[in-house]
């Protein structure tokens, strides 16, 4: 079964004499599947999720002549081991951050465009504030993202704590964890902090949020699309309007209500874990 939609990934297989490659019948590479599905007709409208769900089920209905997969809600939820957890505690100390302080994790790049990056001076002006509201805040990234994070560290007044390049996918996923808050462009981080059962602010600019948000109800997704988007395009050929209509005062309101909400919840399962 083949996930990826890209012409190799169904070629290799087939040189290879793979007897049974079912996948989309896409990018011309018809001919190189014995099993190839059309293009459902809601890919646009529906979740990322149910698009490769659906493969699941065809070959599931190939095999079994029957299929169950989707009778449930896909659950994309993750838990991080206390072992994890103590070594994303232990990492956070070397910069100084305690168990008592609030964290909100800022992934302020995208490996894989441009255009949906936030504005560096709109991500320098969050932190700032946030920062200066008793938050401890992190950039975060892989290293093709370093310069991102250079770059919102020159505009802020306040100096954050930088992880960017500097942490495998698993230590970031324990550090993700433990963030009080999560605010990130359309990228991995999304997806991860939303999973964790962290509140996570996803800003969109050029892609679509019905099929590639968070599949998580703790993420909030800001978007004010103008007429162009969603052009899923890498580069903006324009002025970026997707992106720079989204304000740092907006984006820091919604970061405060969460962060309040959440600190409230905390509040209560303390007082609930004393009595009990």
């Amino acid at each position: 079964m083949l996930f990826q939609n890209a012409f190799e990934a169904a070629l290799i297989p087939f040189l290879a004499g793979v007897p049974l490659r079912l996948g989309y019948a896409t990018e011309a590479r018809q001919a190189l599947l014995t099993h190839p599905l059309p293009l459902p007709d809601w890919r646009s409208s529906r979740h990322e999720v149910f698009y490769y769900l659906y493969l699941v089920t065809a070959l599931e209905q190939m095999l079994f002549g029957s299929s169950n997969v989707c009778e449930a809600e896909p659950d994309a939820s993750i838990q991080i081991s206390n072992a994890r957890k103590a070594q994303a505690a232990e990492l956070l100390r070397a910069y100084g951050v305690t168990e008592d302080d609030s964290v909100v994790v800022i992934c302020p790049g995208s490996i894989n465009s441009r255009a949906k990056r936030w504005p560096a001076e709109s991500y320098a002006a969050l932190a700032d504030r946030l920062i200066e509201s008793k938050r401890r805040v992190l950039l975060i990234g892989s290293k093709d993202e370093t310069d991102v994070s250079e770059d919102v560290t020159r505009r802020m007044r306040e100096r954050p704590i930088v992880l960017t390049g500097k942490t495998t996918l698993d230590q970031i996923t324990a550090v993700l964890d433990r963030a009080d808050l999560v605010v990130t462009n359309d990228t991995g981080p999304a997806h991860l902090g939303a999973a964790l059962g962290r509140p996570t602010i996803v800003i969109f600019g050029p892609t679509n949020p019905l099929t590639t948000r968070p599949f998580a109800p703790e993420a909030v997704m800001l978007r004010h699309p103008p007429d162009c988007a969603p052009c899923m395009l890498r580069d903006c050929p324009i002025d970026h309007r997707c992106m720079t209509a989204i304000t740092v005062d907006e984006v820091f309101e919604q970061s405060h209500a969460l962060l309040k909400r959440g600190s409230f919840a905390k509040t209560v399962r303390s007082l609930c874990d004393s009595v009990a």
